[in-house]
C-alpha cells in the first residue's frame, strides 16, 4: 500500500484539512474525505454497485454545493449549488428507494 492512500488509492492527506486552509477550503476537504471514506467494497453487481457507489458521490455534491451557498459570492454559481442541491436530492431519494428493494 502506497504511503499516504487508503484502500481505495485516494491519497487521503491531500484531503486533511490545514489550519491555513479558507473555511470553504476546510469544509470542501470535509465533505470529500467524507465521501472517500463512506465508498462501499464494490459487490460485482453492476447495478448495485452504480447506485451504492452513486449516493455518496451524489450526497459529497450536496455537501459541496450547500459551502458555496454559504461562503461564495457569485450568484451564478449559488443558483447553479442550488440547483445541484435539489437535483441530487431527488435522485439520493431514487437511489435509496432502489436500494431498499
Amino acid at each position: 500500500e502506497m504511503k499516504g492512500m487508503d484502500a481505495k488509492g485516494m491519497d487521503m492527506k491531500m484531503l486533511m484539512p490545514d489550519t491555513s486552509d479558507a473555511l470553504a477550503t476546510k469544509s470542501y476537504k470535509l465533505a470529500m474525505m467524507k465521501a472517500m471514506q463512506t465508498m462501499p467494497d464494490f459487490s460485482g453487481d453492476a447495478d448495485v454497485d452504480f447506485m451504492k457507489h452513486m449516493r455518496p458521490h451524489h450526497q459529497a455534491a450536496v455537501d459541496m454545493a450547500k459551502v458555496v451557498l454559504a461562503n461564495g459570492k457569485d450568484p451564478d454559481v449559488k443558483k447553479l449549488a442550488q440547483d445541484i442541491i435539489a437535483a441530487q436530492e431527488k435522485e439520493i431519494t431514487v437511489i435509496d428507494a432502489w436500494l431498499k428493494k
